[in-house]
């Protein structure tokens, strides 16, 4: 996989993408909705339940989850006994905040979906405007996130990641998992050339 990001000029970027590349990244924007789940109200998108709705106020137990929303004070699983004010008050800020952030990422991932959706199953040229950028560079982090996650990369292990074998089960996921961090980069480097 080849597709990188290019200067687009004025902040915005451009990736030439074959059909495969597109399948795959659409593939795993696809999955990533599923893992966030519906917003308040259901897929239906009840406003009236949106507007009412709280979020939890205890971290995800699905280990990617919980990468992807993070305590606001701290590691729960750290935490010792006399630290309940510290779970309490991450409780407090997770149930007026998840349900935003968690809207947002499936805001970014859907935009990234659109913009695929957009070459008609088949590859080609996707423009990303200096206001879509900051969906893109989103989307993409919360892909690598979740699949660090679930390949148990350490900053210690991520050299060794070149080095797989092909024979290692994990080859495809590591291949997307590098895939992504170079697409980040280049998306990167473009907006700001």
């Amino acid at each position: 996989m080849a597709g990188l990001f290019e200067s687009a000029g004025g902040g915005s970027a451009a990736i030439a993408l074959d059909e495969l590349e597109a399948s795959i990244l659409r593939s795993l924007e696809v999955q990533m909705l599923e893992l966030i789940g519906p917003g308040p109200g259901g897929d239906g998108g009840d406003p009236l339940a949106a507007l009412f709705a709280e979020g939890p106020t205890e971290a995800p137990a699905d280990p990617a989850l919980a990468r992807l929303f993070p305590d606001a004070y701290g590691d729960p699983a750290e935490a010792g006994p006399a630290d309940e004010e510290t779970r309490a008050a991450s409780g407090e800020f997770r149930r007026y905040t998840e349900l935003d952030l968690r809207a947002r990422k499936r805001e970014d991932a859907l935009h990234v979906v659109r913009a695929l959706d957009a070459l008609g199953g088949d590859g080609g040229v996707v423009k990303v405007d200096a206001s879509g950028s900051g969906r893109w560079l989103g989307a993409l982090n919360d892909l690598r996130l979740t699949l660090g996650v679930r390949l148990e990369v350490t900053e210690e292990d991520e050299q060794g990641l070149y080095e797989l074998p092909d024979s290692d089960e994990r080859k495809p996921l590591v291949m997307a998992y590098l895939w992504l961090g170079a697409l980040q980069e280049s998306l990167l480097e473009a907006i700001t050339d």
